[in-house]
């Protein structure tokens, strides 16, 4: 009988911690994902524009170091989604007025179409050639010489429409309680958490995998 004691003691931490690592091992195989640690949950969940689609929405800056070493990660992990899922981007000011002409510069390079060529050489312009693109006559100039439509970005950059959307941009911002960039946040409902790029974009795709579980779990009856 003492023999099965000692036998006990001895083998039920080691039986603990093997169904510790069985439980986390099916937590990461099934998407699992932890409130507070991984994620957090909007308190007023957010209408999103993707229909049926899991909308994730990176808020960002052209002018946020952590945004520009973020870029080429989140571009790559883009284009490995699924098509149920949409991704656009929103960018944010914080009330700082350099932040605000590239909230600008953003939609104006969307409404002329050079979004797509220009994109990531503006922030290298910022982050690696130091150019002070935080005026529109700079940023006009700068357009032109790297092949977009200096005309059209002036004439998108300051036009009602374009002041319009910067407006929504904040008040989305501010609607999904962004304090530091860049965030990802999922459905209208989640924010991602992670100390590394890494752990964010894992995150996401957990959070991503979370909602389409939610979308199949069938509907309490009232």
């Amino acid at each position: 009988m003492r023999l099965l004691q000692i036998l006990t003691r001895r083998l039920l931490p080691v039986a603990a911690a093997f169904l510790a690592a069985l439980s986390m091992s099916a937590a990461a195989q099934s998407g699992a994902v932890e409130e507070g640690k991984e994620y957090l949950r909007l308190k007023n969940p957010q209408p999103v524009e993707s229909g049926k689609k899991i909308e994730v929405i990176e808020f960002f800056s052209y002018g946020c170091p952590h945004c520009a070493e973020f870029y080429p990660l989140v571009s790559t992990w883009v284009a490995t989604q699924p098509k149920d899922v949409v991704f656009r981007r929103v960018p944010v000011g914080f009330n700082r007025p350099a932040w605000i002409n590239l909230q600008r510069t953003y939609f104006a390079l969307q409404a002329s179409g050079d979004l797509d060529r220009l994109d990531a050489k503006l922030f290298q312009a910022l982050h690696e050639q130091r150019l002070p693109l935080y005026e529109e006559p700079a940023i006009a100039e700068w357009v032109g010489k790297n092949g977009g439509d200096a005309q059209k970005f002036a004439a998108a950059y300051t036009s009602f429409g374009i002041n319009n959307l910067t407006v929504e941009a904040d008040k989305m911002s501010e609607d999904y309680q962004v304090t530091g960039i860049p965030t990802m946040a999922v459905a209208g409902k989640y924010i991602a958490l992670g100390d590394t790029f890494t752990l964010l974009l894992a995150n996401t795709d957990k959070l991503i995998a979370k909602v389409r579980a939610e979308a199949k779990a069938p509907h309490p009856k009232k």
